[in-house]
């Protein structure tokens, strides 16, 4: 055990995890009162960052009574001590650099002052804004992000799925004329594969697209069969619809840049299982743009969210226009949305609900945070399965990155589960130019 330290948090820091106090382990906490002003600006509001705002003060509520500003307040055994820091002047070095007196410079204050007030212990301040961080270092205050949920490695997600050479062909033909599969242990790389894992085996005269299958220890044919009008187009397309097809599977984790077809391939996998499931649920987060509220927007809460379920409508047409006018597959679709067995809304509308015997797909998930997607997660009731899709490269929320968006960090913790399967779509299906703009812009 090192040395205690003092850790001053930023607003960010709770609004990304409610329970970030719970991880500074025997270190002491300091809240800047300006932190608290700033969490009762978010309290209202059904998004994530507005259930974490009023999360963390009643956990605060809990924990203390006025000692919290007096003499603060015991986190708990072998954990450090909460204090709220109030009235503290603000600091002459602050006022030179930064005279403004915004929230993020009076953290920057309060730092300074616990740091003189404890020369004899390190002073850290925790923030997830990048600018903040900057200016707490051109004034040699330490400063750090909040890492607990960081994922070290993020490789997986510039890589397709592996390709295993010289393989003996008689046993990629037993492959191929045994439905149920091989056993791995006839193939020497069963040490290598995960479950659920995809991958191409060659042959000098053939080749095969396979699965290692956990739940019966084989290695199977993955079938290149259409799912609702929509055909694969390439090998990982066929692995993403093996994978969102199996039941037994029931969380799935597809990654890929715009245009590999990740929402299209989930929603139709979805489509062709409507009877195995008693609802298919669509959602995403809504991250409003050019950090607007949605508040500017027109019109009540289900319209101002329209334009940005517009996406998922969009995949829906594609599937639909696969059919001719008419065909008794689009009036399935149809009668699906009016009876409510096809939902497609706002990932802040289904908080609260328990997921049974359900197709859930979340959309743009790499704008979540870890603890939002345990919580979606936890949600899920039996019979239910769960598909994250996300673009790491492609994050709209200001305090999340490739290694600390939920994403990344449930296939990260997931790996290696039989339950759990993870697909990366390297290749573009969209347009030349939409594969090229992805790749330069």
């Amino acid at each position: 055990m090192g040395a205690k330290k003092n850790f001053v948090l930023d607003t960010n820091v709770i609004l990304h995890d409610y329970k970030c106090i719970e991880n500074f382990q025997e270190n002491d906490i300091y809240l800047p009162i300006v932190v608290l002003e700033e969490l009762d600006k978010f309290k209202k509001g059904s998004e994530q960052i507005n259930y974490n705002a009023r999360e963390f003060v009643r956990e605060l509520d809990l924990l203390t009574s006025n000692d919290l500003f007096l003499k603060g307040a015991s986190l708990g055994p072998g954990k450090g001590t909460l204090y709220i820091v109030t009235g503290d002047k603000y600091q002459e070095k602050i006022a030179h650099s930064f005279p403004d007196k915004t929230p993020d410079h009076r953290i920057l204050s309060c730092a300074l002052t616990i740091a003189e007030k404890n020369p004899k212990i390190k002073t850290t301040l925790v923030s997830k804004d990048v600018n903040l961080r900057m200016k707490a270092r051109s004034l040699g205050i330490p400063v750090e992000d909040y890492i607990t949920d960081k994922v070290v490695n993020v490789d997986i997600f510039e890589r397709a799925q592996e390709t295993y050479e010289n393989i003996d062909p008689d046993l990629i033909d037993k492959i191929y004329s045994s439905p149920e599969g091989v056993d791995a242990d006839s193939l020497d790389i069963k040490s290598k594969l995960d479950p659920n894992e995809c991958f191409i085996l060659k042959s000098v005269r053939n080749s095969v697209l396979a699965r290692y299958n956990p739940f019966t220890d084989k290695i199977k044919k993955v079938d290149k069969g259409t799912n609702f009008g929509i055909q694969p187009r390439n090998a990982e397309q066929s692995f993403a619809f093996e994978v969102l097809n199996d039941p037994n599977i029931k969380l799935v984790g597809l990654t890929g840049k715009a245009g590999t077809g990740k929402t299209l391939l989930a929603l139709a996998s979805a489509l062709k299982q409507a009877g195995t499931y008693k609802q298919i649920l669509l959602a995403r987060p809504i991250v409003a743009l050019a950090n607007k509220d949605l508040g500017f927007l027109p019109g009540d809460e289900k319209q101002k969210v329209a334009p940005y379920m517009q996406p998922l409508f969009d995949n829906l047409n594609v599937i639909k226009a696969q059919f001719a006018p008419g065909n008794p597959d689009v009036r399935k679709i149809d009668d699906m949305q009016k009876n409510n067995q096809l939902v497609i809304e706002a990932l802040a509308f289904i908080r609260g609900r328990s997921l049974s015997e359900t197709y859930c797909i979340i959309d743009e998930a790499q704008n979540l945070t870890p603890h939002e997607i345990k919580t979606i997660i936890t949600r899920a009731g039996e019979g239910t399965k769960m598909v994250f899709t996300g673009d790491i490269q492609q994050i709209d929320s200001p305090y999340l990155d490739a290694q600390s968006n939920g994403l990344a960090y449930m296939i990260d913790k997931m790996k290696g589960q039989d339950l759990f399967a993870h697909i990366n779509l390297i290749k573009g299906e969209r347009s030349e130019l939409s594969e090229l703009a992805s790749d330069l812009l």
